[in-house]
């Protein structure tokens, strides 16, 4: 229970009903608390501003309104935040914000006021999110992922590279090698990526890769499910047992596998591919392909992607560091998807550009205990919340 800010008593009666008295009977006091929110209403402030002349030398002397108090009218910080959060991070549609506002305040504000609030918010984040950009830079491991969206009537993409701690949204025309170089994080990074298994993000050789063993895991159990392979159900075994043993070292305390270790699990995972390619040389039919050569099964693609960057696959057991998956970024994404099934398209480049930024504050906002509301009042009141890795 807390310390409550109003109490109302109820007395017990002074007489019972067999007609004793009860003063100075000694009562057990018990005690409920309810907790609830007064009604909002909207408070208006009114700013008196005096100017006067000198009547020996005609100087004109005003008096300065505080700052950020611009306009005839305006709303203040509390209502930008409150139109902000539940645009920017609730995901609310216009229309619906304003009928929210309307029935929560009493207050109708427009369609327009909404997009304003959120340019500006996007404009007093923007130098905060270039410096989460560089920290991310500058990090061990970063994941990636991209995610479609509709923007303009056409399909753009939003890309994300984040940490735990961090998070770097960015919308573009594109979703390969041209949008990576515009972006510029992945072809500056000395650190390792972790994403999953689509070729452009290993055209930048600076840096490390990690293969996400998430995915990895659905391919064999599809293989192992719709072809019948046992080389898939035993490698997916080690690899959730490798995934395991990692764990429980770092339960111990231990920052590492030792190189004895990680050779016998890269051994049995290199015998795990070798029989695999023998059986499915046993079950896949033989395929010709245009050219007449044999085509690669299902199966055979994944064991020659498994084989080939065996390493990137395995990275978690190498770099404590690495996650087993690439779940960080995907979760990430899945609030862009969920704000096109209730809000539909952006209908601007500018308007998708300037949500990205404003949830990249917010994403990393949240990642360091700070609440959504409280770190958008924090950046509508000009002191926008920075982590400390950044200060």
């Amino acid at each position: 229970m807390l310390n409550p800010d109003e109490q109302i008593e109820y007395k017990t009666p002074q007489v019972c009903d067999c007609g004793h008295s009860l003063e100075g009977v000694p009562s057990i006091q018990k005690t409920r608390q309810v907790f609830d929110i007064p009604r909002i209403t909207i408070k208006v402030t009114e700013h008196i501003g005096h100017e006067l002349v000198c009547p020996q030398c005609g100087k004109v002397h005003k008096a300065e309104f505080p700052a950020g108090v611009t306009q005839p009218v305006q709303y203040g910080e509390n209502m930008m935040a409150l139109a902000n959060y539940l645009t920017q991070y609730q995901l609310l549609p216009l229309a619906r914000t304003v009928e929210a506002i309307k029935d929560i305040t009493g207050q109708h504000i427009s369609e327009g006021t909404l997009v304003n609030a959120a340019k500006t918010l996007s404009n007093q984040v923007e130098s905060t999110v270039e410096a989460i950009k560089e920290q991310i830079i500058s990090s061990n491991v970063v994941h990636f992922d991209e995610t479609g969206m509709r923007c303009e009537g056409k399909t753009k993409w939003m890309h994300v590279a984040c940490t735990d701690k961090l998070t770097y949204y960015q919308v573009h025309d594109k979703r390969g090698q041209t949008a990576i170089n515009d972006i510029a994080i992945l072809p500056k990074i000395k650190g390792t990526a972790q994403h999953d298994h689509w070729k452009p993000y290993y055209s930048f050789s600076d840096c490390t890769h990690a293969e996400c063993d998430g995915h990895n895991l659905r391919y064999l159990k599809d293989i192992a499910e719709n072809y019948h392979q046992d080389w898939a159900t035993e490698m997916a075994g080690l690899l959730i047992g490798a995934n395991r043993r990692v764990e429980e070292l770092k339960l111990g305390g231990a920052l590492e596998i030792s190189q004895e270790e990680f050779t016998l699990w890269l051994q049995r995972y290199h015998k795990i591919i070798k029989a695999g390619i023998l059986e499915d040389a046993e079950k896949s039919p033989k395929v010709l392909n245009r050219r007449g050569e044999p085509k690669k099964s299902k199966a055979l693609q994944l064991l020659i992607k498994l084989q080939t960057y065996d390493i990137e696959t395995l990275a978690f057991m190498a770099d404590f560091e690495i996650d087993f998956t690439n779940n960080l970024a995907e979760r990430d994404l899945r609030m862009q998807k969920l704000r096109q099934k209730i809000s539909g398209c952006f209908r601007s480049d500018n308007g998708a550009k300037g949500f990205s930024r404003i949830r990249s504050y917010i994403s990393t906002a949240r990642k360091n205990g700070i609440s959504a509301m409280e770190a958008i009042i924090q950046a509508v009141k000009g002191n926008p919340f920075v982590p400390e890795s950044m200060v």
